[in-house]
């Protein structure tokens, strides 16, 4: 198709020419703070019984690692005390004894010993029995590790049964980010990139994380990704229940031949850019895109190498124009028929 230069000019075509560059995306989405799994110890007991004392009786509370929670009575953990010391008493007394006996004693100290394991009761517990050779009427639970009490259902005077529901401690020094990427953008984030999140509270504040995992499936209602990012949070700032704006910094695309965005004509079935060959021609060309940049760019897979120039402003005219000397054409063609 040849255009004169006069109407070239007023139908504002503008022409760029075709450069390989550096493609990038940064990913902005919302994000919600949340627990870290990882970090969640839930307490229960072993053994039937009943509370008798509650160290940790605030929902909110910071316990650290090892300290006391409950104090709990239980029979069938004063009747374990008193198997295990019948049985180191009969080992240290088992000097007379043959050596066959002996080794079957020490065998029914080892069972008694890890059965009292078995309840958690701690080495330091058990040197305790050893050391007093008193049996104890409750046993102290500790928490499995520093963190804060989310959840408690400990009373003074329950019951407490096997499997129950104790305590809930969640450590938050490290938090969870959900953030939801749609789908066009799915293509630009990996595992390992870096985030930045912000609150609105104090937007200027920024806290830098990492993408920790990306999830094998949609979101259909949202039609998102979902992305979980881990952010420390040593200070306790971030609260799980917030929500945060969230970057996340994309690797760039290197060196690929792109097209401004302004440029690509889509017909549905094709992409089409229009071609300056000079002098007032122009030819559409299917290309064949890949990537979208945030700075206004598509990756060409197919169909332009660098140096082509392209239409970058009036191609819609030349789209019109084209179509209307094709069917001058066609109705040429079927006249002379």
């Amino acid at each position: 198709m040849k255009i004169n230069p006069a109407v070239e000019q007023n139908m504002g075509i503008r022409t760029v020419e075709v450069q390989k560059r550096d493609l990038t995306q940064t990913i902005r989405t919302i994000g919600r703070i949340d627990y870290n799994e990882s970090k969640v110890a839930h307490v229960h007991t072993k053994f039937n019984g009943w509370i008798e004392k509650t160290h940790a009786n605030i929902t909110g509370q910071r316990v650290s690692r090892g300290q006391p929670l409950i104090d709990i009575y239980s029979p069938e953990l004063v009747s374990a005390q008193e198997e295990y010391l019948d049985a180191l008493k009969n080992v240290r007394s088992s000097g007379s004894v043959s050596r066959g006996a002996a080794d079957r004693l020490e065998t029914i100290l080892g069972s008694t010993r890890r059965r009292l394991e078995y309840f958690d009761v701690s080495g330091d517990q058990i040197a305790h029995l050893e050391e007093t050779r008193s049996v104890s009427k409750t046993l102290t639970l500790s928490s499995p590790f520093e963190g804060i009490v989310i959840e408690k259902h400990a009373l003074d005077g329950m019951e407490v049964k096997p499997g129950m529901m104790i305590y809930t401690i969640v450590d938050l020094s490290d938090i969870w980010v959900y953030a939801d990427i749609y789908e066009f953008e799915t293509a630009w984030v990996s595992e390992g990139l870096t985030a930045t999140m912000t609150l609105s509270y104090d937007p200027g504040r920024k806290y830098s994380g990492q993408v920790q995992y990306i999830y094998p499936y949609l979101e259909e209602k949202t039609r998102t990704i979902k992305a979980r990012l881990s952010f420390p949070n040593p200070n306790l700032e971030l609260k799980p229940g917030m929500y945060a704006n969230v970057e996340i910094e994309t690797l760039p695309l290197k060196d690929v031949v792109a097209v401004p965005m302004e440029a690509v004509l889509f017909s549905g079935e094709r992409n089409l850019v229009f071609v300056a060959m000079g002098n007032g021609r122009f030819a559409p060309r299917d290309i064949t895109i890949g990537l979208e940049s945030g700075d206004g760019f598509y990756e060409v897979k197919e169909g332009l190498s660098e140096g082509v120039s392209v239409v970058a402003s009036g191609q819609f005219f030349l789209d019109s124009e084209s179509k209307l000397q094709e069917s001058i054409a066609k109705l040429l063609s079927a006249r002379n028929e």
